[in-house]
């Protein structure tokens, strides 16, 4: 019998086709993959802030 687990992965600068595509090529069988928060680098808000300007 299959057992369905949830987990949660933190990435960064990865898209969620490599991600999928990686545990895929793992052997892992993805049922699907919600984003469910983004957060911008602190180089790269800092550097939108100061464009505002």
């Amino acid at each position: 019998m299959a057992t369905n687990s949830n987990f949660m992965v933190k990435v960064t600068d990865a898209k969620l086709p490599d991600i999928q595509k990686a545990l895929q090529q793992a052997g892992v069988n993805v049922r699907s993959i919600i984003e469910v928060f983004k957060e911008e680098g602190r180089a790269e808000a800092a550097e939108k802030s100061e464009e505002v300007k």
